[in-house]
């Protein structure tokens, strides 16, 4: 895989987890109670799961492109 690709799918999951939190906090810290304190982990975790997507991918390509012998697969 090419290594500017590869670059933008680690942006790309860094960027999403940074909009998680954005997200978590917009919404849930302005009016933050007990019932949110025990949610959050959840709530975060649901948030978040784009991000994880995201660096999935960007593991699994990177890990295919080592296989075969790709020579822009080391960052």
């Amino acid at each position: 895989m090419k290594k500017d690709v590869s670059i933008l799918w680690l942006i790309a999951a860094v960027l999403a987890s940074i909009a998680g939190w954005a997200l978590f906090i917009v919404l849930f810290v302005p009016d933050f109670n007990i019932y949110w304190l025990i949610l959050s982990p959840i709530i975060i975790a649901f948030y978040q799961a784009p991000a994880v997507f995201l660096f999935g991918a960007w593991r699994e390509r990177k890990r295919r492109a080592a296989e075969t012998g790709d020579d822009d697969s080391a960052d």
